[in-house]
């Protein structure tokens, strides 16, 4: 976050020094901010298709998340599910008091009740890290960034002061840069973000080993479902799931740290655990 209020810093300077409109910019990208924050969680819900569920219609698994909330002292999250054969989940909501956790059937139907108390424990603890609330913020940077790049292209070069195109041309050059440079923090801390979450649920649950179990049960059920199904899947979404539903050749691109890291992570402090307990 530091190094992204960093470049965002740089940005805005560029933007002062070639005499834009600094002012509209940021009124305008901070309605986007505050939109973004208050509305990305009903959004993101819709646009999979998840549905909040009531303690009646999935007993069990309102039992498991108010179990690890209690364990955790977490207030109780809204508890969706998502219908679709992708093994998977995700948390959203900007704080604790406003977050919704989602499983899918899929990863329901897939995994043992001490596997899934772990994916669980897992989104929980990006709830408490608020996770949700900093990539909200980070990828606001990139999304100003992108703003006065579309600005510079639509309306820098519509004036008649000779010194203006330069200026904007200037700009536009920057906010790329900052685009990119943004995208790739974006990515860094999102792989940042899964390795703390995963240590979060080995100490909530005290098995790492039931979390490493299922992230490779995950990563088989995926293999095993048809690719048109995970294109269609929102890539806004992908950073969120416990595991990618579209990952990426490229390590410096990819929102997931490598399955065998995280594993291999797992199993250390599995180690650790048992050298405690002994």
């Amino acid at each position: 976050m530091l190094l992204l209020g960093a470049v965002y810093a740089v940005l805005v300077g560029i933007l002062f020094a070639a005499g834009a409109s600094g002012v509209t910019i940021l009124i305008v990208a901070g309605g986007l901010l505050a939109l973004q924050f208050f509305t990305s969680d009903k959004l993101a819900l819709r646009a999979v298709g998840a549905h909040e569920v009531s303690p009646q219609e999935a007993p069990e698994l309102h039992a498991l998340i108010e179990r690890l909330c209690v364990q955790s002292d977490l207030p109780k999250p809204r508890v969706a599910v998502m219908q679709t054969s992708m093994p998977n989940a995700f948390a959203m909501g900007r704080s604790p008091k406003a977050a919704t956790v989602c499983a899918t059937t899929g990863i329901m139907e897939l995994l043992s009740p001490a596997e899934l108390e772990g994916v669980m424990a897992h989104e929980l603890s990006h709830v408490a890290n608020r996770d949700v609330a900093v990539m909200t913020l980070a990828g606001f940077f990139a999304s100003l960034a992108s703003m006065i790049v579309q600005f510079g292209f639509f309306f820098g070069g519509g004036s008649d002061d000779e010194d203006s195109g330069p200026s904007w041309l200037a700009v536009i050059a920057v906010a790329l840069i900052v685009y990119i440079v943004s995208f790739f923090l974006m990515q860094a801390l999102s792989r940042y973000r899964e390795y703390a979450a995963d240590r979060g649920a080995a100490v909530l649950t005290g098995r790492p080993s039931a979390l490493a179990s299922a992230l490779m049960k995950i990563s088989g059920g995926m293999q095993r479902i048809p690719q048109q199904d995970l294109r269609t899947q929102h890539a806004e979404m992908n950073a969120f799931y416990i595991f990618p539903a579209r990952r990426s050749v490229l390590g410096l691109l990819a929102t997931h740290p490598p399955i065998e890291k995280r594993i291999a992570r797992l199993q250390q402090y599995e180690a650790q655990l048992q050298g405690t307990a002994r």
